[in-house]
């Protein structure tokens, strides 16, 4: 469900964190052993992230972010007398390389996964991971199939595909949406949310998906989808892949002469959107997404704390990955143990706890009570939140 406010908890339980996490003792991991609830050396999170390809922009976001509580955490005096530490392995959004980071990331004794952005590059990894007993706090991709096997070691913080389906359709008909075309680039995360979309909307009479169109990742000429769209005379399109494909699809639409309104789902919340598409053919373009610093009342000090110590600027999935690091840390404090089977027993009891999203509290299928998608909307360069 669409909120209307959002919730600040998280911006400021940093401080909150760091007083309870001084005060645990014992406990830690030895490297090559994960899952193990050994006692000695630094408690590695791993985590998966593009730091290559066409969603490669994204990386640094998620890396800073997860440095960031890291650090904090360990200023703290850290999680039971032991330090953090963060491993990063590239997963490019490609099936191959992120299985390939995934078993480097057991190899070098991860004890909880704090990574994810593709879903497609985060589902190969989600036995690689099981088969090590290690817990994985997934903070970007969201796509149902993640969860729909329920599996014990595989939890959430970012809305569903689900949830942010139903997030687009109550949006679109609030704003007279009469005729939808859906655009998807094939992978799971994509294909999933224009499926639901459409689900959501079979046997409604008021509105009608009139075109669902798949393109294929990568390619530079998008004519064909849109001459289709064109065809179908929508008057609203949902575009639910990445960035890279989303800003040529909405620069050859505008091209084309479509004048209606273009929302994009949380894969191409990022200002190179903007520039893909060209300023002035973004503009007004709408988009369903989850917190971003930018967009949080009151995330300003954040923004300045994250800056000062990355000497980066935030951005899409930064407050999602310092999310993941801080549950993580959460978890093994409450289980006083590095076992795979004590951390997801405590994750799974975790109630209340601050995150950016509000108090959290996983569902029996490990995803979010409440999804969180709000709409933003394309003013000058970037991303807003839609008032």
């Amino acid at each position: 469900m669409m909120r209307n406010s959002r919730r600040v908890g998280g911006i400021a339980a940093g401080a909150g964190l760091a007083l309870l996490l001084a005060a645990c003792g014992g406990g830690g991991i030895t490297e090559n052993s994960p899952g193990g609830g050994e006692t000695s050396g630094d408690i590695i999170l791993g985590m998966l992230t593009p730091m290559s390809g066409g969603s490669a922009a994204i990386g640094p976001y998620m890396k800073n972010g997860g440095q960031l509580a890291v650090d904090e955490i360990n200023e703290a005096g850290g999680v039971m007398g032991r330090q953090l530490k963060l491993v990063v392995e590239d997963e490019a959004c490609d099936p191959k390389t992120a299985a390939a980071g995934a078993a480097k990331l057991v190899t070098a004794g991860t004890v909880v996964s704090v990574g994810g952005y593709c879903s497609s590059a985060t589902l190969p990894t989600l036995s690689i991971f099981g088969k090590a007993n290690i817990p994985m706090i997934i903070p970007a991709a969201n796509s149902n199939d993640l969860v729909k096997d329920k599996l014990p070691n595989v939890f959430l913080i970012n809305g569903t595909g689900a949830q942010q389906a139903q997030a687009a359709v109550e949006f679109m008909k609030a704003q007279g949406a009469k005729a939808i075309a859906l655009a998807d680039d094939n992978t799971s995360y994509s294909k999933d949310i224009t499926t639901r979309t459409a689900q959501n909307l079979e046997g409604d009479s008021a509105v009608k998906v009139v075109s669902q169109q798949s393109v294929t990742a990568g390619e530079s000429d998008y004519s064909a989808a849109v001459t289709e769209i064109l065809r179908a005379k929508p008057d609203f399109v949902y575009w639910t892949g990445y960035y890279q494909e989303g800003g040529l699809l909405i620069k050859q639409l505008r091209g084309a002469g479509y004048k209606g309104d273009i929302m994009v789902a949380d894969g191409s919340v990022d200002k190179q959107l903007v520039s893909i598409a060209g300023e002035s053919n973004a503009q007004g373009v709408f988009a369903t997404m989850t917190q971003t610093p930018q967009t949080i009342p009151g995330g300003d000090q954040w923004i300045t704390k994250f800056k000062e110590k990355t000497g980066a600027e935030p951005g899409p999935y930064s407050p999602q990955a310092y999310d993941a690091v801080r549950v993580a840390a959460e978890a093994l404090k409450q289980a006083n143990s590095t076992k795979g089977e004590d951390i997801i027993k405590a994750l799974e009891g975790i109630d209340g706890f601050e995150i950016f999203s509000g108090k959290l509290k996983f569902t029996e299928e490990h995803t979010l009570t409440e999804g969180g998608f709000d709409i933003l909307v394309v003013k000058g360069g970037d991303f807003a939140l839609n008032q």
